[in-house]
């Protein structure tokens, strides 16, 4: 089959790679269908994340399954199914407890030895407790389908964010980053009940899909002038929850002054030398809470999947370049420079 290789910096490779199996009796074999660029591949593909020369990469991907082990009770070949960025047992406390990251027997597509989504197939581990289904009829209707590829990281990771800064009805909620995870914590905010969300960001085309995803109001400033203007929306307090979808010094420092006493920070960005944008003891005089991490998002799909079947929720505009997979270069390319938002893949 045809997978996505990385073999050094700037150098992704789509090649010929061997046809995945079930090598476990708790294995499926998922012949993709969709699959997308993850803003988080671009620090492999800039270097600054370490990969070994010919490491698949890509961790978003759906579609049907074609081959599952002998130990596989809850789907069968034809099922169309979405996979979470990371696998799970779906039996360790971690797992019962909506951490599936935290698995001891999980792991991220992509990783050393295993497939990567961003191929024609992809052997998945665990597939009960990894695998959600979808609809049969989903995989006919090719918005739905790009709507539902958001569930495997992009969506949850969002929500997850949103959680973590403690969203409810009638939050006033700001948004450090214009990416796909920021654009979908405003759609992740606005389902919670939001009132006011103010999304930070410089490009109009991404803050023009943020009104779309329910943002009220839009600040293209950065540093201290994002804060004085957030504090000027907000009479002078900050906002009640805050998502941090970066993971740079300057945005957590952001993340930080725009919030309001008492509130919280859900951060979900990568971290790439944010550190030294936390200051405890401001955070201490502030009563400011910070949670977030790897978004488990295996627990949220069952929750986020109606609201998308139905299209209450339709994260489907984050991707705004489609490749085949051949493509794939072109579009790590293209996000790397920002004339893409988010690369959809169709195998």
């Amino acid at each position: 089959m045809r997978a996505t290789v990385i073999h050094a910096p700037h150098d992704i490779r789509v090649e010929d790679v061997p046809d995945p199996v079930v090598q476990f009796p708790t294995d499926a074999v998922v012949r993709v269908l969709r699959a997308c660029i993850c803003g988080s591949d671009l620090w492999a593909y800039r270097g600054e994340s370490a990969r070994q020369p010919g490491q698949r990469i890509g961790h978003e991907f759906l579609g049907v399954v074609e081959e599952t082990g002998s130990e596989v009770n809850g789907f069968r070949a034809g099922d169309l199914v979405v996979a979470p960025f990371v696998w799970s047992d779906g039996t360790c406390e971690y797992c019962a407890e909506g951490l599936h990251t935290s698995c001891p027997q999980g792991g991220f597509w992509g990783s050393v030895g295993s497939d990567g989504g961003q191929g024609e197939a992809v052997r998945v581990p665990f597939a009960d407790g990894t695998l959600v289904q979808l609809p049969a009829a989903a995989a006919s209707d090719d918005h739905l389908l790009t709507a539902l590829l958001a569930l495997s990281d992009v969506l949850g990771t969002g929500h997850h964010a949103a959680v973590g800064a403690g969203v409810k009805r009638g939050s006033t909620v700001a948004v450090v980053g214009d990416g796909a995870v920021g654009l979908c914590g405003v759609l992740a905010a606005k389902r919670l009940g939001a009132e006011r969300i103010i999304a930070l960001g410089r490009h109009q085309v991404r803050t023009d899909i943020a009104r779309t995803f329910g943002a009220t109001d839009v600040v293209a400033e950065r540093g201290e002038a994002a804060v004085d203007a957030v504090r000027e929306l907000t009479q002078g307090q900050g906002a009640h929850a805050v998502i941090e979808a970066v993971g740079t010094e300057q945005s957590m420092r952001t993340a930080v002054e725009i919030t309001r006493d008492g509130g919280a920070i859900g951060y979900v960005g990568v971290p790439h030398g944010s550190g030294t944008g936390l200051d405890l003891s401001v955070m201490f005089d502030r009563n400011i809470a910070l949670r977030g991490g790897v978004a488990p998002v295996r627990a949220y799909i069952p929750e986020l999947l109606p609201d998308v079947l139905s299209g209450a929720v339709d994260p489907s505009p984050v991707f705004d370049l489609t490749v085949g997979i051949d493509g794939v270069p072109g579009g790590y390319k293209a996000m790397d420079e920002r004339t893409a938002l988010k690369v959809l893949i169709k195998p």
